[in-house]
């Protein structure tokens, strides 16, 4: 048998965490079995994984080995959960591993014993049947820590600089920019010589992104945040923004300050303001509040979403192939990805894991090694 971490939200208004036993998967032809032995909880993982609970009524039981937790669901949010009530679901986004079985196809036989990194969901599994075309060979003397954040962070990081030079922009904005993520964007910009303003909240984070290299570095929390942020637009040229808060002011607030760093420099008034088009795409929702602005940017703007896996369908399976090969060269370099912690599949469930990562605090995150203290 094989432990398999599941969410549940009950109709009662209830979520459920627990780990569940389940067989070992057989391989299909086309299929090899990951021993999964490392898996990162990101963001995204966390929306599936918490629902729209409210943790801190977080109640905890069952046993060391088979944890369960329990947390209530606001009604009002409800309505939004429906589409899954009543179905448990495995969570997990990513992950790598070692190739343990293989199906009876030439590529999948190819991968035996290899270390690849994976995606497509149940990844917080002790073993994952997945096909191997969906498998990543991990460079030899890469270990599964090293490359299980392989997709979801460094591919999201390059198809922002993709969607600017596809849209015709030459420098980016991005919020919640001391993350891993936002890290990694970073070290892209540096390399690939691209403007890049980065927006954090608070002093420390400002500081270690300028001890990366950062240039351009604006404190949200900061009274002078809206000059200070007009001013880096000016000096980076930037015109698009990818913003990870969603709810609150910042996204309009970062067109205002787009608009007016183009009438520093313009040459003539237009009362529809200027001709340059702004973007800001909201890409996640780490302020679940409203999103709030002031139509005082002019005409030439626009505020949308932005998901990866999209966009990956929209450039081609080429263009795709291109970043993945990217980001396996430059794995322990660009893409190089640091964790709070490791953790069991039960540890993971521990009312201290839970409180640290479900902050989505940066230096805090966490990740899942579901074979840990089982592997021979």
């Amino acid at each position: 048998m094989s432990l398999q971490l599941r969410s549940l939200v009950r109709n009662n208004g209830e979520l459920e965490l627990s780990l569940v036993d389940v067989a070992i998967p057989e391989p299909a032809p086309d299929e090899v079995l990951v021993r999964i032995e490392a898996a990162p909880i990101n963001p995204s993982d966390q929306g599936l994984l918490f629902g729209a609970a409210d943790m801190s009524t977080a109640r905890f039981s069952g046993t060391a080995l088979h944890p369960v937790v329990t947390a209530s669901i606001p009604e009002r949010f409800m309505k939004a959960m429906a589409g899954r009530v009543d179905a448990s679901m495995p969570v997990g986004n990513e992950g790598a591993g070692i190739v343990v079985g293989a199906g009876t196809s030439a590529a999948a036989q190819a991968l035996l014993g290899k270390t690849v990194a994976v995606i497509g969901g149940a990844m917080y599994s002790q073993h994952r049947a997945i096909k191997a075309e969906q498998c990543l060979v991990l460079p030899t003397g890469t270990t599964p820590a090293e490359g299980a954040s392989c997709f979801v962070n460094p591919l999201t990081a390059l198809g922002m600089v993709e969607t600017m030079r596809r849209e015709g922009h030459k420098a980016l904005v991005h919020t919640a920019a001391a993350s891993n993520l936002g890290q990694m964007l970073n070290r892209i910009c540096l390399k690939d010589g691209i403007g890049l303003v980065n927006i954090v909240r608070k002093k420390e984070q400002e500081d270690l992104l300028r001890g990366l290299g950062a240039t351009h570095v604006c404190n949200a929390s900061s009274p002078a945040f809206m000059q200070n942020l007009t001013d880096a637009l000016v000096a980076a040229g930037a015109t698009i923004a990818f913003d990870a808060t969603g709810g609150g002011k910042l996204a309009g607030q970062i067109l205002t300050c787009m608009e007016a760093a183009l009438n520093k420099t313009a040459k003539e008034y237009s009362r529809y303001g200027s001709t340059t088009h702004k973007q800001v795409y909201i890409y996640g929702r780490l302020d679940s509040n409203p999103t709030e602005f002031i139509g005082n940017f002019g005409m030439a703007w626009g505020m949308g979403g932005w998901l990866l896996f999209p966009f990956l369908q929209k450039i081609g399976a080429a263009a795709a192939q291109k970043l993945r090969e990217r980001v396996a060269a430059e794995l322990k370099t660009t893409f190089a990805s640091r964790y709070a912690r490791t953790v069991s599949l039960a540890e993971a469930l521990q009312a201290d894991a839970i409180s640290a990562y479900s902050k989505r605090s940066t230096g805090e995150k966490y990740l899942i090694n579901p074979n840990k203290g089982l592997m021979a």
